[in-house]
């Protein structure tokens, strides 16, 4: 888990390099898609007819944004890299269900610490040394709410609705990165996207609804 925890940041980090932040928010979704199959073939766990439409609604947008041109089928290395730490944290969320049970403190303060020191370990590797004490602080921050308490509350959820339905509940956040980056960003979505967007929509609306 740990060192799923490593490596899924840093290929969204360099993902978000290559590709729009819109993009790398929607492809986010590809995590029900992991998460499901991983928890199906791996864990025995049972899927539902309903999220069966999911995954098949998601994993067909996902294909849609994986290249820059739809018509001359461009590859996009940032969607890929997104699409691996989808992958990485879909393997994760699994290996979280089955320690659900122990204290998610315990948890949370391990992966923590550790994911934390490998992905500062391969920062100083690659040379980045910039001590910006004012970004270190909101950085802290950002991860104490997005990464801490993320963690804390989804292994209390993952007790009662399994990995792969906390997973769909979970495809919300990708849809709201998404708004934030057209406000923020002012990233203008091509029609592709806009296609695609729906097609997501329409895969957590199947996956998250309460009779799944």
């Amino acid at each position: 888990m740990i060192v799923l925890d490593i490596a899924a940041p840093v290929c969204l980090m360099a993902g978000l390099t290559k590709t729009a932040a819109a993009n790398a928010s929607l492809l986010n979704n590809f995590e029900i898609t992991a998460t499901a199959i991983i928890a199906l073939f791996v864990f025995k766990e049972t899927i539902s007819p309903r999220i069966w439409a999911a995954i098949a609604c998601v994993t067909f947008a996902s294909a849609m944004l994986f290249f820059d041109d739809i018509s001359s089928l461009s590859f996009s290395w940032g969607s890929l890299l997104v699409l691996l730490a989808s992958t990485c944290w879909g393997l994760e969320n699994n290996c979280t269900r089955m320690l659900s049970a122990k204290d998610p403190m315990q948890i949370v303060t391990i992966k923590g610490i550790f994911s934390g020191l490998g992905s500062l370990t391969i920062a100083f590797v690659i040379g980045e040394r910039d001590f910006n004490i004012p970004y270190i602080l909101l950085a802290i921050l950002l991860g104490f709410i997005s990464y801490g308490l993320s963690i804390f509350f989804y292994i209390y959820a993952q007790r009662d609705l399994g990995a792969a339905k906390t997973s769909a509940y979970y495809a919300v956040a990708p849809f709201i990165g998404t708004a934030l980056s057209f406000i923020i960003f002012q990233e203008i979505p091509s029609v592709i996207f806009l296609f695609a967007l729906c097609i997501m929509l329409l895969g957590t609306y199947l996956a998250t609804e309460k009779n799944t």
